[in-house]
């Protein structure tokens, strides 16, 4: 045998001049769950759409908790899109929104919403880069986002979630678009349920900005 042969974890043998051996695993004795797993109906749909009205019309007309929904979407389509299926439904109590970038645009669209009562609380969580690279926008999020209104986050972020609750019902929203719009091919998840929120806000509740 070859004096500087391996160990490996799964215990294969090597030799020079002949194949590989492997040895038989221990019979082991299998193990059963301590707990039971929560089990719960889900309705799942799956979506397509290519541009931001198609995706509005696409939805269900009321979302029921356990509900997710999964789409695919080349147009038009970016992050907000999402949120404004859920405003649709209800106005939101509280919302968390995290992306790496946004644009002035949509700034402006979350304080239209802001100022008409549809959105009352709102965290923003950017990336590392947002208040170098995008100085304008920031400056225009700070003077959005107040201390009345919620806070803004800078940290290594390169994540984009929604998650909130409004008097129907709390969801979470999961998607590869920034806030901005982008004409690529993005993929984005609804899933209704408080579970789905408070996992998102228990999260980013933890963070501590780069900014003071």
């Amino acid at each position: 045998m070859n004096e500087n042969a391996n160990s490996w974890d799964n215990e294969i043998l090597l030799w020079d001049d002949e194949p590989p051996k492997v040895k038989e695993p221990t019979a082991e004795k299998p193990r059963r769950r301590s707990e039971a797993l929560l089990q719960r109906d889900k309705n799942t749909i799956y979506r397509r759409s290519y541009s931001e009205t198609q995706l509005l019309d696409l939805m269900p007309e009321m979302f029921t908790d356990g509900d997710i929904v999964n789409v695919i979407t080349g147009g038009d389509v970016d992050a907000l899109s999402y949120l404004k299926i859920i405003l649709r439904k209800q106005d939101l109590e509280y919302c968390l929104m995290s992306t790496w970038c946004m644009a002035n645009d949509d700034i402006l669209q979350i304080e239209e919403w802001i100022k008409s009562g549809k959105l009352k609380k709102v965290d923003m969580y950017v990336g590392e880069i947002f208040p170098g690279t995008y100085r304008v926008e920031y400056e225009e999020l700070k003077r959005v986002i107040t201390p009345e209104i919620g806070k803004i986050v800078v940290f290594r972020n390169h994540s984009k979630i929604f998650a909130g609750y409004g008097n129907k019902f709390a969801f979470g929203i999961q998607t590869s678009a920034n806030i901005n719009t982008n004409p690529r091919t993005e993929n984005g998840c609804i899933t209704i349920g408080r579970e789905i929120f408070e996992f998102y806000k228990s999260y980013f509740d933890g963070i501590i900005s780069f900014e003071k």
